[in-house]
């Protein structure tokens, strides 16, 4: 068993502090514990990989619990999901405490904004996906919310989180009008 947690242990940190998260992660966690360990099949992999997606939280974090626990139980969610998680809190305290030094040099500087303009393509291909997602659904109602929501968090300084919660209420309003109407409620 303590084999077992190393090795978990070992490969989550290795693949966490080469990849850059999310299914990335899952894919490369796939490779390893599918395909060179076989300690899990195909079908569990991709199960697992659906169970974190639905879940809250970032995917890489939910695919490595959820794969820990499957080979350890709860140790192995533990090793994992710590294994996961310290690469990027090592990287990141290193690149907090030296940002004052770091951050003179030129090159540094070029590479932050490249990044920053990296992370505006990712937030805006999300957003795109979830508009497109939105207008697919062919519902007024959704599509009303999704312009006001958009139109408010624009033009007004309300904060985002109470728009957040609105919109979840709505959401929650229409769905149960929508299920007592099919008669499941």
């Amino acid at each position: 068993m303590i084999k077992k947690l190393w090795i978990l242990f070992k490969a989550t940190f290795m693949i966490s502090a080469s990849t850059s998260g999310g299914y990335v992660i899952l894919s490369m966690m796939r490779r390893r514990f599918v395909e060179d360990l076989k300690w899990i099949s195909d079908e569990e992999m991709l199960d697992l990989t659906s169970l974190a997606q639905s879940a809250p939280g970032p995917i890489a974090i939910n695919g490595s619990i959820l794969l820990g626990y499957r080979i350890c139980g709860y140790a192995g969610a533990y090793i994992t999901m710590f294994g996961t998680v310290l690469p990027p809190l090592i990287i990141m305290s290193l690149v907090t405490y030296f940002y004052d030094f770091v951050v003179q040099f030129q090159l540094i500087r070029f590479m932050l904004r490249g990044m920053q303009a990296g992370v505006a393509a990712i937030i805006f291909d999300v957003t795109l996906g979830l508009f497109i997602n939105v207008i697919k659904q062919k519902s007024i109602v959704l599509d009303l919310l999704m312009a006001l929501a958009f139109a408010v968090a624009f033009f007004t300084k309300i904060n985002i989180f109470y728009l957040a919660i609105f919109c979840a209420v709505c959401g929650l309003v229409k769905t149960n009008l929508l299920l007592r109407k099919e008669g499941r409620i």
